[in-house]
């Protein structure tokens, strides 16, 4: 079964390969979707796959990279949506 979110993710996550690495687990979970900085110095990812993957990539921007240091997500549901990978904005 597929499912699809929002994050939006705060702390010290612009300027420390966030977006790089959110990008690589994607790709390794086969998620779809894609991650970009906001003016506010947030990150934002949309992302769609597996119910397994989908919550396995939640758990890993709850940490981040080693560099990242993450003091809010905002997990919210979205409707499926059609994306063939995953992409940095």
């Amino acid at each position: 079964m597929q499912k699809a979110v929002s994050l939006k993710i705060r702390g010290k996550v612009q300027g420390v390969g966030f977006r790089y690495h959110t990008k690589q687990v994607a790709d390794e979970l086969k998620i779809s979707g894609f991650v970009k900085n906001m003016p506010d110095g947030s990150v934002y990812i949309e992302a769609v796959g597996e119910d397994w993957s989908i919550d396995q990539f939640t758990e890993w921007c709850k940490q981040g990279p080693p560099w990242a240091r993450v003091d809010k997500v905002v997990l919210s549901k979205l409707p499926l949506f059609a994306a063939d990978k995953f992409v940095i904005k």
